[in-house]
């Protein structure tokens, strides 16, 4: 059987991974090993360092250093720390150790998992941006067509066409199907949206399950992403179960390279596979204060995309998002609506 076959849950924490069956005993304690080195290690302080500079030393050279085989490289690369190739073992260690502490350290926060999902599905995200924005004097025009926007002479955005009217803007942010002209081709994803009657086999009938298939242990560029979530997330009829298998198009077959994935999943009762394009902006709109993010990509963890927004956010305000305010924008929230 090949490895990740077996590994069709990503593990929860450093005591599940050392009780799994998935790693001989001397595995396990080599992979301790990398955790506790881990854990500890801070930039600042040198004393954790162990003699490595992690800012110069590649992940390839600490994988030899605590001899991981190439199953745990894998694990550890893509499944922790959410690498989406393996361009990361050339690179600098820091990064996937920052990486791999914050997944554990996600875990140490919600216990069961590192990951959250909002009830009743994504689509709860805009709508509490929605009703956040509207508390902020935000206006909506929902369902109206999208026919331009004008220019100042500076040549920077003014406004918003829809229906012969004109929403006065400083600034636009949209997707790139506004905007194609702005936009360059990056590739193309394929997903197979299913529905099933039973958990993903093999997770121990867990309601929710994230699963990364390494690209290695399928002979592929680009590794395959499985999700599945349930009637316990409210966003299916009771005892169904709707789980995504996405993956990077590498072939001219696209649905057949979600194959791996699928045959995770067990009896699938309905099906719908879709390919769609990747599109990224050709600028970062600094010119004519036209935001655009990127197309969705293959990840079902949406790292990428919140580094898209953050991303957009700089390019907006012309510095990084900081995140330690966070906690005062709660209160002012939390104030505003109980007020």
């Amino acid at each position: 059987k090949q490895w990740y076959q077996r590994r069709v849950a990503i593990t929860a924490g450093e005591t599940e991974a050392l009780s799994s069956s998935l790693m001989g005993f001397f595995e396990k304690k080599r992979f301790r090993n990398l955790l506790q080195f881990a854990f500890k290690y801070e930039e600042s302080e040198k004393s954790t360092h162990e003699g490595l500079d992690l800012t110069k030393v590649p992940m390839s050279q600490l994988y030899e250093k605590y001899n991981l085989d190439t199953n745990v490289r894998d694990f550890v690369g893509h499944s922790i720390a959410l690498h989406r190739n393996d361009n990361y073992i050339n690179e600098p260690a820091l990064a996937t150790i920052n990486r791999m502490k914050l997944y554990f350290n996600s875990i140490a926060k919600y216990q069961k998992s590192p990951y959250l999902y909002p009830l009743y599905g994504l689509g709860e995200l805009p709508q509490g941006f929605a009703r956040l924005s509207a508390i902020y004097g935000g206006t909506y025009m929902l369902n109206k067509p999208f026919e331009g926007v004008t220019y100042g002479e500076d040549g920077k955005v003014t406004g918003v066409t829809s229906e012969g009217e004109t929403a006065k803007c400083k600034i636009v942010v949209a997707d790139p199907s506004y905007f194609p002209e702005k936009c360059t081709k990056a590739g193309q994803v394929v997903r197979a949206i299913c529905l099933l009657k039973n958990p993903v086999p093999n997770t121990n009938n867990n309601q929710s399950s994230q699963i990364i298939i390494p690209q290695n242990q399928v002979g592929r560029k680009s590794d395959i992403y499985v999700l599945c979530v349930s009637f316990t997330h409210n966003v299916t009829a009771k005892d169904w179960y709707v789980a995504l298998v996405s993956t990077t198009v590498e072939t001219a077959n696209p649905e057949a390279e979600l194959e791996p994935g699928m045959r995770l999943l067990g009896p699938v009762s309905e099906k719908f596979v879709s390919v769609s394009d990747l599109y990224v902006p050709t600028e970062n709109g600094k010119k004519d204060n036209i935001f655009i993010s990127e197309s969705f990509d293959a990840t079902t963890h949406f790292e990428t995309t919140c580094e898209d927004i953050i991303k957009i956010y700089e390019n907006i305000t012309g510095e990084p998002f900081d995140f330690t305010t966070l906690d005062k924008k709660l209160e002012e929230f939390k104030n505003l609506t109980e007020g």
